[in-house]
This record gives structure tokens, C-alpha cells and sequence, in this order.
């Protein structure tokens, strides 16, 4: 019994970590849209190709293309950076290139290119990874935005103007206010008195 416990315990934990091990990053053909997401899992940018012919060999590979980074989420984006992973008919990776902006607003969409590709193929799919996605200082505290909840109606306490008091203690006569100690030097010891309302 403990033997088929502890086979069915290994064997979850290795289905466990193949299921870790895939992609978060889908491929897409190259008429679609490439999705790149944030550290959370998030889509945080979309990608489309504006080159349109990627034949690419051995001899000869593709060394640029062009494409066009959208901005899906509400951060403002100060500096963007990823790859672009491209892929053959049988799924072999054959080329990459980086591309980088230096600002990308929500919603917005730029182009830019890959320097420093080498597209050995003529791909049939391709994905793209953000490597970096950095926001304005204004944009870090405020990951996840909660819609402010209504104030709570504040409590308008009604204050009445100090009343002043006189003290007199053997004829001699000191002011006092309502919450304000008074210190009188009664023989030879210094004594304060506060005076409060009794509620």
C-alpha cells in the first residue's frame, strides 16, 4: 500500500512540474497577433509583424524585420524590451531578435525593429517574450488599481468657543478655561488644576 502511495505521489509532483515548465508565451501564425505578458501572467503588450516576407535560409537569412509593439494595459510604459521567436513548420526555433522603445503609452501602439536577427527559415509561427517592461515611479505603487470606496461622511463635531472661568481662592483671582490646566503655587507647592465639564 505504501508502494502504490508513493508512486502516485511521484508520479504527481513530475506532472506537476511539466505542466510548470510550459510556455506562458503562445505562439501565434504570422498573420496574428503575438501576445506578451507580464511578471503576473498578464497580457501587457501585443505584437504584429509589418514585415511580410520572412524567406530566410542558411545561406542567406533574414537579418531585420519590422513590427508593431501595442501597449493593452493602463501603465505607462518608460522603457520596453523583448523578443521576437520565430519557428518552422515542424516547430524548431530558427530565429530571434530583440526589439526595444523607449516609451509606450497605454493603449499606444509603435513600430520598431530586430536588429541582430538571423531568420535561418521560412517560419510559420512566431511569439514574443517581454524581457522588460519598466513603468513611470507613479505607476509601481499602484499595481492592481481598486476603485476608491465612497469617504465615510465625516463626523462634524459642534465646538463652542472657550468659556472662561475665574477661580478665586481667598480672594485672589486666577482665569481658567474649560481643558486648560492652570498651575497656582497654593503654600509651597506648585498644584494644577484642570476644570472639565461634567458629562
Amino acid at each position: 500500500m505504501k508502494n502504490i502511495a508513493s508512486i502516485f505521489a511521484i508520479l504527481f509532483c513530475c506532472v506537476v512540474s511539466v505542466f510548470a515548465q510550459q510556455p506562458t508565451e503562445q505562439r501565434a501564425a504570422l498573420t496574428e497577433p503575438a501576445m506578451g505578458f507580464d511578471a503576473k501572467s498578464s497580457p501587457a503588450i501585443e505584437a504584429r509583424l509589418l514585415t511580410t516576407v520572412l524567406n530566410g535560409s542558411q545561406d542567406s537569412p533574414v537579418t531585420n524585420i519590422r513590427v508593431a509593439i501595442k501597449n493593452t494595459t493602463t501603465n505607462f510604459y518608460t522603457y520596453v524590451t523583448g523578443w521576437a521567436t520565430f519557428y518552422d513548420a515542424g516547430g524548431t526555433r530558427c530565429g530571434e531578435g530583440l526589439f526595444k522603445l523607449d516609451a509606450l503609452a497605454p493603449q499606444e501602439s509603435a513600430e520598431t525593429d530586430t536588429p541582430g536577427l538571423r531568420l535561418r527559415c521560412s517560419p510559420s509561427t512566431w511569439r514574443i517574450v517581454a524581457t522588460n517592461l519598466l513603468t513611470r515611479t507613479a505607476d509601481i505603487a499602484k499595481p492592481t488599481e481598486v476603485a476608491p470606496s465612497a469617504a465615510p461622511p465625516q463626523i462634524v463635531v459642534d465646538r463652542t468657543p472657550p468659556v472662561n472661568f475665574i477661580i478665586s481662592i481667598d480672594g485672589e483671582e486666577h482665569p481658567i478655561q474649560v481643558n486648560n490646566p492652570v498651575v497656582l503655587k497654593l503654600g509651597n507647592r506648585n498644584r494644577k488644576i484642570v476644570l472639565k465639564s461634567a458629562q
